[in-house]
């Protein structure tokens, strides 16, 4: 497990996700199985969802959405398949305990509940440390649109 982790962090977010910066709200996948993918974020202070020192709800959503689609990337990079566009289908249950400080290292856990056609339910889970600050459901629709 060590060694995928440390080879998955290697591969470029951009070889994976469609947004380009400065709309990156992931810097590399930590974990990835059938069921969980999980990655990691740097709260930088040029972020575009930067307010008073924090990281906006909007960011923290595009940080889960985005998560999803580096989860997708990875899998077509598997099957040698081109990235395709997503979109954020519904979001449900989002329960934002606080939002984060520039400085704060993230960790993204989504896991998948259904996958039919080309959308996927999913459970995220953002965490700051050991804390939880961010549960969300998220269904993300994915279009025949290459990235």
């Amino acid at each position: 497990m060590g060694s995928m982790s440390t080879e998955i962090r290697k591969i470029d977010i951009l070889e994976l996700i469609p947004q380009r910066p400065p709309f990156i709200m992931v810097d590399c996948l930590t974990h990835f199985d059938k069921i969980n993918t999980i990655s990691e974020f740097v709260v930088r202070k040029d972020n575009l969802f930067i307010a008073n020192g924090r990281l906006m709800a909007s960011g923290l959503i595009e940080n889960i959405a985005q998560t999803c689609a580096a989860r997708i990337g990875y899998v077509n990079r598997i099957n040698n398949e081109v990235v395709r566009i997503g979109f954020i289908g519904a979001i449900r249950n989002l329960k934002i305990h606080r939002t984060p400080e520039i400085g704060e290292t993230l960790q993204t856990s989504i896991i998948v509940k259904e996958e039919i056609f080309q959308m996927t339910l999913v459970d995220a889970v953002v965490k700051s440390g050991e804390e939880t600050i961010v549960e969300a459901e998220m269904k993300i629709a994915l279009s025949n649109i290459e990235a």
